[in-house]
């Protein structure tokens, strides 16, 4: 391994991520998991760790691939190793203040060469204290708040500009290249992109494909911004709907305000579970409607951190964002939020888009162009 890269003037033009009072706040959380373990350096591997930590930096290149940097943390200061050829562009681009560069060969060993950097050579891993890490995310930080913010204001604002757009005649792969396509150019990365029109309306996680939307159709969206992750879908229709179809969206969304009632600080998250699954029976989806697809829950550097389920007991926490997303046959509504001392704010909002109201809350309803 080569001796820490110096930054140069040249390669500063790009200002890198990294608040430097949220990494303060960061640094102290990583140093009191090492002080209850009794442990003096910490390996973070994974994108979601990596890009928390380092305040959103970039550490892939393939979206479906392993990150290219691997961080050690110690008591000494942060060390981030990279492959030689990727570590001209982080230094440029990526590098927050006050982390050390290191630079291997493209062909060696990632993780050991970061595990290498610590003092006796065998660093705690992430799975170890991946709870720890959780609750670490757990409360977003004044920087962090604003700019998943920011991004699920374009996240939402794409779907309007797109399904505002659309036609029955248009394709699955028509709508979601469009939303591919605005969320990228607000520097965006589109993590997930499905839609299913009228003729696949049954399949919860419809993966885009030929066909035209036709009369009605679901599009969802997770994007991904300087590590946090928005996540919305929205729903068009080119008639007045059935009443079957404008009873369930009713009944859903009813669904959904039954979650954010239970979703308060001090809380946890499977007694949120337990209110999901009861919620369904009351609204007259039955009670084996929550297994059919996965419920949601915090939100921020990974799409779901982690899926609500009932063996999950973390403790919700002021600050935090979640993304609920209970659905019924044909429906479904999912919006990113943050607990907030004055209660649930919805990040992802756009103005244009039609609503009612609901249990208080401005809610979306089906976009009729």
């Amino acid at each position: 391994m080569t001796a820490p890269i110096q930054l140069t003037p040249a390669l500063t033009a790009v200002t890198a991520p990294g608040n430097a009072a949220d990494r303060v706040v960061k640094r102290r959380r990583i140093l009191d998991i090492l002080d209850h373990s009794g442990r003096d350096s910490l390996l973070l591997t994974s994108n979601t760790a990596l890009t928390w930590y380092l305040d959103g930096s970039r550490v892939h290149i393939s979206l479906a691939g392993d990150p290219i940097a691997a961080l050690l943390v110690d008591r000494s200061g942060d060390h981030l190793v990279t492959f030689n050829n990727e570590a001209g562009r982080i230094e440029a681009e990526e590098l927050p203040e006050g982390v050390n560069l290191h630079s291997i060969p493209w062909h060696g060993q990632l993780h050991a060469s970061a595990a290498g950097l610590a003092v006796d050579g065998n660093p705690l891993l992430e799975a170890a204290v991946a709870g720890e890490l959780r609750a670490a995310r757990q409360q977003l930080l004044p920087a962090e708040t604003a700019r998943y913010a920011e991004l699920s204001v374009d996240a939402a604002a794409a779907m309007t500009d797109v399904l505002t757009g659309a036609t029955p005649e248009t394709t699955e792969f028509q709508l979601v290249s469009e939303l591919a396509a605005r969320i990228v150019a607000v520097g965006a990365e589109p993590l997930v992109l499905l839609c299913n029109g009228a003729a696949r309306s049954a399949f919860r996680h419809p993966l885009a494909t030929h066909a035209p939307i036709g009369r009605r159709a679901m599009a969802v969206v997770c994007a991904r911004r300087r590590g946090l992750v928005a996540n919305v879908t929205r729903w068009v229709a080119f008639d007045a709907g059935t009443p079957q179809e404008l009873d369930a969206e009713a009944r859903i969304a009813a669904v959904e305000a039954d979650i954010f009632r239970a979703t308060v600080p001090g809380a946890k998250l499977n007694e949120v579970f337990a209110e999901i699954q009861d919620a369904y029976v009351r609204h007259g989806f039955g009670p084996e409607q929550w297994t059919l697809h996965h419920q949601g829950g915090p939100a921020g550097y990974a799409g779901r951190d982690p899926r609500v389920t009932a063996d999950v007991a973390d403790r919700m926490v002021l600050n935090q964002p979640f993304t609920w997303n209970p659905s019924g046959p044909g429906v479904k509504i999912e919006d990113t939020v943050l607990l907030t001392d004055s209660g649930l704010r919805v990040l992802t909002t756009d103005d244009r888009w039609p609503t009612t109201e609901v249990d208080g809350r401005r809610r979306p309803i089906t976009l009729r162009p």
